[in-house]
């Protein structure tokens, strides 16, 4: 079975860990947004991108669930001692990254393609893929700052500001990559891990061509809700989905996806909510440990399976 997951964030890229220990190497394909990249320092950081490989790598730090294990911040902190300010960490290895990433697209290489560096480098088999060469910012209006770059929301304020809209500055010149668009049509299920659906999923849908892409599919179409008993397992979503006049469920994610889905999984707390999806899986959803993540992968993907 080939398997096209649609991710971004800490709760998607453990279902792509499930998903990798479940599935042979050559049958996972990641596509992950990068609305959330910026520059920083004159660097291009890409916040998703790194998460996911780092998480499939093996190297990411399992407490905070992004960046890698174990560094040091001694760049970080000579920054600090020049008089910067520090409210993005960026960790020694973790600009390793950034800087290569960089001087690729400097000399031209189209984003995919550094993409595909870095991870074969981290000696990954899957294949991740942006959702888009192009670059796509998420700009967040908010009634304390007014309009600002998603990591100064996310990150410097801590998500704490009011979300009054959303924006993609840049979507009007994002296309589906060649990759992306193959992936998808050989996909035999298509799904989209536990990710807020306004900041990490939307970004993805509205490229140029992806949506359509994903619907034309007749195969399962399945969204894990990151919603639970009314809460976001991690980050704004519950917070956000409140703010923008959407009541606070699983139900209302499912809603949200609407047709172009046509299966939906939620966690067992939620049991009894009625989605609009002709397929639903009611199961475990929250991922505390590597036996999660693997048991929630093999079960959907089981259940897909099932379909008659």
């Amino acid at each position: 079975m080939n398997v096209v997951v649609l991710v971004g964030g800490v709760g998607g890229a453990k279902l792509a860990y499930g998903l990798a220990q479940v599935l042979p190497p050559e049958k996972l394909t990641v596509i992950v947004n990068t609305g959330d990249d910026f520059w920083r320092y004159g660097l291009r950081i890409c916040p998703d991108l790194d998460t996911i490989m780092y998480t499939l790598s093996g190297l990411v730090d399992p407490v905070n669930g992004w960046g890698i294990a174990g560094d040091t911040l001694n760049a970080l902190q000579q920054l600090r001692a020049y008089g910067e300010d520090d409210w993005f960490r960026l960790g020694d290895r973790d600009l390793a990254t950034h800087i290569l990433r960089t001087r690729l697209l400097h000399a031209g290489v189209p984003f995919t393609e550094v993409t595909e560096r870095l991870t074969k480098s981290l000696g990954i088999s899957q294949r991740i893929l942006p959702m888009t060469d192009a670059p796509v910012a998420t700009m967040i209006e908010t009634m304390e700052y007014g309009e600002i770059e998603f990591q100064e929301y996310f990150v410097r304020h801590r998500w704490q500001p009011t979300v009054k809209a959303l924006r993609l500055e840049g979507i009007d010149k994002a296309v589906l990559t060649p990759a992306v668009d193959q992936a998808l049509k050989v996909a035999d299920a298509i799904l989209i891990g536990p990710s807020n659906p306004w900041l990490s999923i939307e970004p993805i849908l509205a490229v140029s061509g992806m949506r359509d892409a994903i619907m034309k599919r007749d195969v399962p179409r399945v969204a894990v809700s990151p919603i639970v008993g009314g809460q976001a397992i991690k980050g704004p979503a519950a917070k956000m989905m409140a703010e923008l006049g959407y009541p606070v469920s699983a139900a209302s994610v499912a809603a949200y996806y609407g047709d172009m889905l046509n299966g939906f999984v939620y966690d067992q707390m939620d049991a009894g909510l009625l989605v609009p999806q002709p397929h639903v899986l009611n199961c475990e959803t929250v991922m505390n440990t590597t036996n999660d993540k693997v048991l929630l992968a093999r079960t959907v993907l089981d259940w897909i399976k099932g379909w008659s």
